[in-house]
């Protein structure tokens, strides 16, 4: 740190603001008469985008390992898996002479029809961020950085660069933030990202509440935080709100700007000198680790094939999988030969190799006989003559695979989908192979959700196989032929039709405004909450073997809010093949203040069990697991009281519950005021002993002065009801000269107890 400092010191005002903006495309600037070296980013975040001009941001990459997208990776459910990954990631880019990865993604997702949702782990914000955690630890484990993205509220494509997110406090603070919280607190991210978009109204570039006040100062982030490429609108603006590079470069008349507002006295030398600080912490650390060493390319396609395999959802089976001795196989569908592995944009991979998975299959097939169909063509065009010559080719075989990748024109980075589903060609296709032959197994190729209400009936089995990686096609042969045992399960619900969403009606927005209506409730909190019925819940995944649990027990039925809870599960594979589980943990609490969803995910883990074994699974949950934010008093709180532990497969499928007692330790100000209502008063804690004799009294005057109802000649309405949520002052002011002094000097009177 000393050494900073004096390298700060030396520092010209023309060289802190050069340091603050990126040389080249990928680049930071070096400042070489003070030691200070240049630093290397590059594209991530499920592969190294590593282009060889750097000045260049479209060019074809390097050769990396592409591993799956992360719609594939959280599927998986395994933490442990994930940090693998990123320590692989870390070898690429030491390969590669890339210093920090721009990556993970940890948006919400919000709307399935977002056209990044396969960067992006889940619509649950506990989830994403252990996720992105793990991915985070791995990478820098190994001294190389991560860059975390996109902060804040960025959850649509459509007009990503200028969309402002009109979001409630509460609302950022439950779902929109906490992912980013996690990973920053578990994991110190050598960098941040802003993003493009607005929130409520301010870009995140310029955003002082968010990168200084929160990402700083709350969470103490202690690396620094880059623009997305081409986010920065205003240089000073962005620079005084906590921006501290931006990228790319070179930007002469950026660097300009902050030499001219310095010299200016427009921004304090302080806030330039606090960036440059953050900066030279990271590339400092950063050339600590020597580039060069090549990486196991094997190894790594490898680890894809084990990860695609893992993060596999099995979303219906009626038997037919695993496949065994079957002699004939109608293979269907163009993506059995140019796999659809990968999304595109920024993201996009130059793989090292990649695995055909019509070749991975035969394989496996134990010298079946294998046909292929190509099915639907690469556009939307529609050609009967391809699902002609596909049922024909079914009816002939034992079993038919349809491999069904949704295309690009469809789903990428820089647009939104326009909707959930399948090309028509692809549709029509899985109804008459399906119909001509029942033995029919749809594997998918997406980023996100898809519908299938109009085809689900007619296949034999759904493998939701996701945008796996340059190995996938290997790993996909391994699931239908069960040399691996599906245990992925979703991290975001499958609806059964698009306006079923809770963003639908307020997507995309309308005049530069997206209004955030829902609230709380996207995911499967708001399925829960309107009894809405989905075509396949959050958490769920099928498997070939089956679990059971039994024996759920909680480290105290009653507990205070900073100790925590552990529960533990047993849980039993009650079938014939080795399987893994994943065991999820949910919290409801009985009452509160405020609306709360019905339950929320708050632990999970992954437990490998052998035929007939039990394993007992242990999940800590922490004060948060309990907490909700509460905008009144800018903080997290937790409220005394009951509430249910649930553990089970799926968010729709509990097994076990227990019920325990919280006692909360939160000491809160009181908020009471001249304007608080009568349920204000009686809620608080502080407010209720001295309110609640007096309210007694009040309410015997008010039903003397209204009547108990109709059948006591009153005006038929309860009263307790109707004053409940009025003001006192006003409530008061109905008994006019019964009063012994005026209103206004009672509720005086009231909060001078209160607060003494």
């Amino acid at each position: 740190m000393a050494e900073i400092e004096s390298i700060i010191a030396q520092m010209t005002l023309e060289e802190k603001a050069a340091l603050c903006t990126g040389a080249t495309s990928w680049t930071l600037t070096p400042i070489e008469r003070l030691g200070v070296p240049g630093m290397f980013v590059s594209d991530g975040p499920h592969g190294v985008r590593r282009v060889a001009n750097e000045d260049s941001l479209t060019e074809e990459s390097l050769p990396a390992t592409c591993f799956p997208t992360a719609s594939c990776l959280a599927s998986t459910w395994d933490t442990a898996l994930i940090h693998e990954m990123g320590q692989a990631l870390a070898e690429e880019c030491i390969a590669l002479n890339v210093d920090v990865v721009l990556g993970p993604g940890v948006n919400m997702k919000r709307t399935p029809v977002c056209g990044r949702n396969f960067e992006y782990f889940s619509e649950d914000p506990y989830f994403a961020g252990e996720m992105a955690a793990s991915y985070i630890n791995g990478v820098q484990s190994r001294g190389v950085g991560t860059s975390l993205k996109h902060y804040a509220v960025n959850n649509q494509e459509y007009q990503r660069m200028t969309i402002s997110a009109e979001v409630d406090e509460r609302t950022l603070r439950e779902i929109y933030l906490p992912a980013f919280e996690t990973a920053v607190k578990k994991a110190q991210p050598w960098t941040v990202m802003c993003s493009y978009n607005r929130i409520n109204g301010v870009y995140g570039s310029e955003q002082t509440y968010l990168l200084t006040e929160i990402l700083k100062g709350e969470w103490e982030l202690e690396g620094f935080v880059v623009s997305d490429w081409g986010a920065v609108h205003d240089r000073v603006a962005a620079l005084k709100a906590g921006l501290d590079l931006e990228m790319p470069g070179p930007r002469a008349r950026r660097v300009q700007a902050v030499i001219d507002a310095v010299q200016s006295g427009a921004v304090d030398m302080r806030i330039l000198d606090e960036a440059v600080r953050r900066i030279l912490r990271i590339v400092f650390k950063a050339a600590e680790t020597p580039k060069g060493a090549p990486f196991d390319a094997a190894a790594h396609h490898a680890l894809v094939r084990r990860i695609a395999g893992e993060g596999m959802i099995l979303l219906k089976n009626n038997g037919i999988l695993p496949l065994k001795g079957v002699k004939r196989i109608a293979v269907i569908g163009q993506a059995v030969k140019e796999p659809h592995f990968q999304g595109g944009g920024s993201s996009h991979i130059n793989p090292t190799q990649v695995d055909i998975p019509l070749d991975e299959l035969a394989k496996l097939a134990g010298g079946a006989e294998i046909s292929f169909s190509q099915g639907y063509p690469p556009d939307d065009s529609s050609q009967p003559a391809l699902i002609e010559a596909a049922v024909a080719a079914a009816q002939a075989a034992e079993v038919a695979l349809l491999y069904i990748a949704l295309p690009t024109y469809k789903e990428s980075e820089g647009y939104d989908r326009a909707d959930l589903d399948l090309t028509a060609q692809q549709v029509a296709l899985i109804k008459a192979v399906c119909a001509a032959q029942p033995n029919s197994v749809v594997i998918l190729n997406n980023g996100s959700a898809v519908t299938m209400s109009d085809w689900i009936a007619g296949p034999a089995a759904v493998l939701e196989a996701w945008m796996m990686g340059q190995a996938g096609g290997g790993a996909i042969a391994d699931v239908l032929f069960g040399v691996v045992n599906p245990s992925g399960k979703l991290t975001e619900t499958f609806p059964l039709k698009l306006t079923d969403t809770p963003a639908f009606i307020n997507y995309p927005g309308v005049s530069g405004k997206v209004r955030y209506g829902e609230g709380l409730f996207i995911g499967y909190r708001y399925y829960e909450m309107r009894e809405q019925p989905v075509l396949f819940p959050f958490g769920y995944g099928g498997s070939y073997t089956t679990f059971a649990y039994s024996a759920l027990r909680v480290s105290a039925q009653n507990f205070r809010d900073v100790d925590g809870l552990t529960v533990s599960v047993e849980v039993t594979n009650t079938g014939s093949v080795a399987g893994k589980e994943i065991v999820q943990v949910y919290v409801h609490q009985h009452q509160a203040q405020v609306v709360r969803p019905l339950k929320e995910l708050k632990g999970f883990a992954k437990v490998e069990l052998q035929p007939g074994e039990t394993k007992t699974v242990t999940v800590p949950l922490d004060f948060r697991a309990f907490a909700y934010y509460h905008p009144a008093y800018g903080r997290w709180i937790t409220e005394s009281g009951e509430f249910d532990i649930l553990v089970g497969a799926s968010s729709a499928d509990i097994r076990c519950t227990e019920t325990v007692t919280l006692e909360s330790t939160v000491e809160l100000p009181c908020l009471l005021n001249r304007k608080s209502t009568l349920r204000e008063w009686l809620d608080d804690p502080r407010g209720k002993p001295v309110f609640e004799p007096f309210f007694n009294q009040m309410l015997a005057g008010m039903r003397a002065m209204f009547g108990g109802g109709e059948e006591e000649g009153g005006i038929g309405m309860d009263v307790m009801g109707f004053l409940l949520d009025m003001p006192l002052r006003d409530v008061l002011e109905f008994q006019g000269n019964l009063l012994p002094m005026s209103a206004d000097d009672i509720v005086a009177g009231l909060l001078k107890q209160v607060f003494g």
